[in-house]
């Protein structure tokens, strides 16, 4: 494909002087090819990824169409996202910057409706805006399409992927039939053919080609990492590297989110946008990012559209795109305006095919990389603080430092090699404490727990917000002991249990107890010596520690215990007359425990299915004696099973009116053997009602009366 001067394409003076100020001589080849059809009024379907000048290949002919003496709407231009119409504004704003009379306007949701209204008036020659917006407008009157010689469609396939197909439609049905229509798309998918043939008129089509969609300045690597050791990776490579600007791309809200707050445990610059963020916020974050602000740029693909920031270092895929195009979106984002890039991808298990298919699809290499060893990374902080003391040697101005270590030097007996070494032990071990994960922790797959672990009780569960991270990273960063030492992580309702290694326990309750974990004040305290329990750790709860948790075992049981079901003793029921004889985990049917202590020889819980009445003053509590599981128990013949509930004899056998209803008009027992036979063999299992336990209730509550 030629490339063209931007001399060679008749431009009038003004745009020549803007496009000279910008740095541009060779227009790309998205230009080369599209701005020479537009000049010469033709429909144009242009397919070309972000990054490679789309903006001003159609900016470009907007201002040349436009007249600046007529303050009316002439250019409509339609975009996805806020970002990028803002971004479309921005680029076509110094495009302009020497044509009098122009103004361009950008419209989008999250804005002050009144501030649009100020600058409609006003009469802007263009008009950038998202179609729920414009549409918002144009049914407000507030927008006028009647003398626009000019539409465009930026980012036409992920117009169509966010629904705004009927907008768009909309939008075309209202504007002059005579005006000149531009599609721009890195796809080209059946619904845009379907639109170009309705609404275009003999449209050029101009396409740059699969190969040259990745810049070749772009370093591709990827990284088999599991999920959980993502982080882990992604913080050495920033170290390894040294990245002062970089994107990392996830594919959800909740990651971006959740990355954002890890990296910023870690001592990272970091920060995120994503569509939940009110528009003011992701102003503020791209203004902030594109002045060096913020080291690391987390954001999901749909909000990245509208990033154009050229000093771009590296371009991260947390996680691995769902297609083959979204991934050339990504890495476009690096490499720009001729300047070396690098694109790191992190996979493992299945997503390997996805790299394989992207570089079919891209005609590209990606190649496998292994993760950064801890020394490598240890070595290339060293470097880089070494580089920095030599350029503050150079700028020179150190004269005052200088007499004040002369001096130290004078008055003890250091040389001044002890005093260099002992400020860069200082300066790293700073670093340390606040990144002390990146330089300690060791892959998953070399990660070994030595030593006795102790399990700590933390006040803190899922209704607080607490995740596993959120613990680790307390842990890690207060106590400032290795991330790779922290053991099993489980999270229960109200509170959490974590592993630590013995040496370890007295650091961590002294660094946590009376500190905070995601703003709220958090006890712990040595699980063994105030809970009694131990036992089985794979029962309930949840942990993202290698296994150590999950949600295995009895889901009936109370996650308040820790401990294992067949060793803890019968619980005690509320009082609701008589005491009954009820099998282990029968309660846990019909209710929560409120309260419930592990080890304790009697039990209480709480019960919504049990009415609170107060004890007869006649009846005794029974002893409880330990019962094991009804699995558990031998075989036995009839007469020696054990008494269920449901046998209203043996259950309520102190209550006279109620023996009566287990006699005869004649004052004979009924054979109990038949009867419980004959029940037998209407239960298929050995399990208990609610159903009957109301039957039984309602009985009682007739015999006393």
């Amino acid at each position: 494909m030629k490339k063209l001067n931007f001399a060679e394409l008749n431009l009038s003076k003004e745009i020549q002087k803007a496009i000279t100020d910008m740095g541009f001589e060779e227009a790309s080849p998205i230009q080369s090819e599209a701005i020479p059809h537009l000049l010469e009024g033709k429909d144009v379907i242009g397919q070309a990824q972000t990054g490679t000048g789309k903006t001003v290949a159609f900016g470009i002919p907007a201002l040349e169409k436009i007249d600046p003496k007529i303050n009316k709407l002439q250019v409509l231009i339609l975009c996805p996202t806020r970002e990028l119409s803002i971004q479309v504004a921005e680029e076509i704003i110094k495009l302009s910057k020497y044509m009098k009379g122009v103004f361009v306007l950008p419209i989008y949701g999250g804005q002050s409706i009144d501030r649009q209204f100020q600058g409609l008036r006003r009469g802007p020659q263009i008009v950038i805006g998202t179609p729920g917006r414009v549409i918002d407008h144009l049914e407000r009157k507030t927008l006028q399409l009647d003398n626009v010689k000019m539409f465009v469609l930026d980012e036409a396939d992920e117009m169509l992927n966010m629904g705004f197909v009927e907008d768009i439609e909309h939008i075309l049905e209202t504007v002059p039939e005579d005006r000149q229509t531009v599609f721009f798309s890195a796809t080209m998918p059946k619904q845009i053919l379907v639109l170009t043939k309705k609404y275009q008129n003999n449209p050029e089509y101009v396409k740059v080609v699969h190969q040259e969609l990745t810049v070749p300045n772009i370093e591709q690597l990827y990284f088999e990492v599991k999920d959980n050791n993502k982080l882990e990776a992604l913080s050495r490579l920033i170290d390894v590297y040294n990245i002062k600007l970089g994107l990392i791309f996830c594919n959800t809200k909740r990651k971006v989110d959740e990355l954002v707050e890890m990296l910023q445990a870690r001592g990272y610059s970091a920060d995120s946008i994503h569509g939940d963020m009110r528009q003011a916020q992701r102003e503020q974050v791209m203004k902030r990012f594109k002045g060096g602000n913020i080291e690391l740029l987390v954001a999901t693909d749909v909000a990245a559209r509208g990033i154009d920031v050229e000093n771009i270092e590296a371009v991260f895929n947390y996680d691995i795109p769902y297609d083959e195009e979204a991934y050339v979106h990504r890495i476009g984002r690096t490499g720009r305006a001729g300047k070396n890039g690098r694109a790191f991808s992190f996979v493992s298990g299945r997503e390997l095919y996805k790299i394989k298919e992207i570089q079919k699809y891209a005609k590209t290499k990606i190649t496998l990389q292994r993760t950064p060893t801890l020394n490598e990374v240890e070595e290339m902080r060293i470097s880089s603080y070494l580089e920095k003391i030599k350029n503050s040697v150079q700028e020179g101005q150190i004269e005052k430092y200088v007499n004040i270590i002369e001096s130290f030097i004078e008055e003890n007996e250091f040389t001044s090699m002890d005093i260099a070494a002992t400020l860069l032990k200082m300066n790293l071990n700073l670093n340390e404490k606040a990144k002390s994960n990146v330089i300690d922790r060791e892959p998953a797959e070399n990660k070994k727990i030595s030593g006795k672990m102790s399990r700590l009780f933390i006040s803190l569960g899922r209704f607080d917000g607490v995740s596993p991270k959120d613990i680790l990273g307390a842990i890690a960063g207060e106590a400032n002991i290795p991330g790779k030492m922290v053991g099993g992580i489980d999270i229960y309702d109200k509170f959490s249990f974590v592993e630590i290694p013995e040496e370890y326990v007295n650091d961590v309750l002294n660094a946590m107890n009376d500190n905070q974990i995601k703003g709220k004040k958090v006890n712990i305290e040595i699980a063994e010596e105030n809970l009694k329990g131990g036992g089985d750790r794979d029962r309930g709860g949840s942990s993202d520690r290698g296994g150590r948790g999950g949600f295995g075992g009895d889901r009936n049981r109370d996650r308040g215990s820790f401990g294992s079901d067949r060793d803890r003793e019968p619980r005690k029921p509320r009082n609701d007359g008589d005491e009954i004889f009820y099998d282990e985990g029968f309660l846990d049917k019909f209710s929560k425990p409120k309260k419930e202590n592990a080890g304790d020889e009697e039990r209480t819980g709480g019960s919504s299915y049990f009415a609170d009445k107060e004890r007869s003053a006649s009846s005794e509590p029974r002893k409880y004696e330990r019962k094991d599981s009804f699995r558990d128990r031998p075989k036995k013949s009839f007469d020696d099973k054990p008494k269920r509930f449901s046998d209203k004899k043996d259950t309520f056998s102190d209550k006279p009116k109620f023996e009566k209803k287990e006699t005869s008009e004649d004052g004979a027992a009924f054979p109990a053997p038949e009867k419980k036979v004959r029940k037998k063999k209407e239960e298929p299992s050995f399990e208990f009602k609610p159903a009957k336990k109301l039957t039984v209730r309602s009985t009682v509550k007739k015999a006393k009366s």
